[in-house]
């Protein structure tokens, strides 16, 4: 776990990460595959709260996931 009080670390977090070497491929994949699930959830549940809160988690996968790869699974 990283300590957010060590000198640095918040402005690392905070900082713009320019994509890098195979990064911008990954983000794709990561994209595809949330925008397959989210079809699948639209195709295969009614439109609902819940269908809605999914729709939501998997955006936020996403950009969890793309955050692991910028940040290079430093947090």
């Amino acid at each position: 776990m990283v300590d957010l009080n060590e000198p640095g670390v918040l402005e690392d977090i905070f900082t713009y990460k320019k994509p890098e070497g195979g990064q911008p491929a990954q983000y794709e994949n990561v994209r595809k595959a949330g925008l397959a699930m989210a079809k699948a959830i639209l195709n295969l549940t009614p439109k609902c709260p819940d269908q809605s809160v999914a729709i939501r988690a998997i955006r936020e996968a996403v950009l969890w996931a793309n955050s692991a790869i910028a940040n290079q699974g430093k947090y």
